[in-house]
């Protein structure tokens, strides 16, 4: 992988976010990256704290094999708002392609620990006009459930979350 990653991101019924992304690290299975954040209609946020909007910067990492991705997100400053993380139907690689099928529920955490599920709407609207069957459904409550417990029992995220940051990542004449 020479230093990009092709992210197919989809979203059912049939919308996919297909962009290229630098790539941090390669670590078989698990892909560091960083985009930026684009084509957002609204700023996204949380408890009344904005915490995404165009502009800002990600560092993500895709778990392969694993039903999340975790988004270290950065505003146009650099400082660090949370962690964004998607519960996904899946998270597969082929060769420098990782693809990922989104589950409509996100969780939100803040720097100090706060967390907050979002996007149950959506997934109930996903079921209501059957765009998801109740297993999918299900399925998609008891990753976020599992998520969340495990963040609160101190295992969650992953320790390799903390390994990179904005300034870690550099850029591409600095990180030969």
């Amino acid at each position: 992988m020479a230093g990009k990653v092709h992210l197919l991101y989809k979203r059912i019924p049939n919308r996919i976010l297909e962009r290229d992304d630098e790539l941090i690290a390669d670590l078989g299975d698990i892909i560091v990256a960083k985009s930026k954040f684009e084509g957002m209609l609204t700023p996204l946020f949380v408890n009344g704290v904005k915490v995404i909007e165009n502009g800002y910067t990600m560092i993500y990492f895709a778990f392969i094999g694993e039903n999340y991705d975790i988004l270290k997100v950065y505003d146009r400053e650099g400082n660090f708002k949370g962690l964004y993380v998607d519960v996904l139907a899946y998270t597969k690689r082929e060769g420098d392609t990782l693809e990922m099928l989104d589950l409509f529920l996100d969780i939100f955490i803040f720097p100090n620990g706060e967390i907050f599920l979002l996007d149950e709407d959506e997934l109930e609207m996903a079921l209501l006009y059957e765009l998801i069957d109740k297993e999918t459904f299900d399925f998609a409550y008891s990753k976020a459930r599992e998520i969340i417990e495990k963040f609160r029992k101190g295992l969650f995220p992953p320790d390799v979350v903390w390994q990179y940051s904005l300034s870690s990542s550099g850029d591409s004449s600095s990180s030969h």
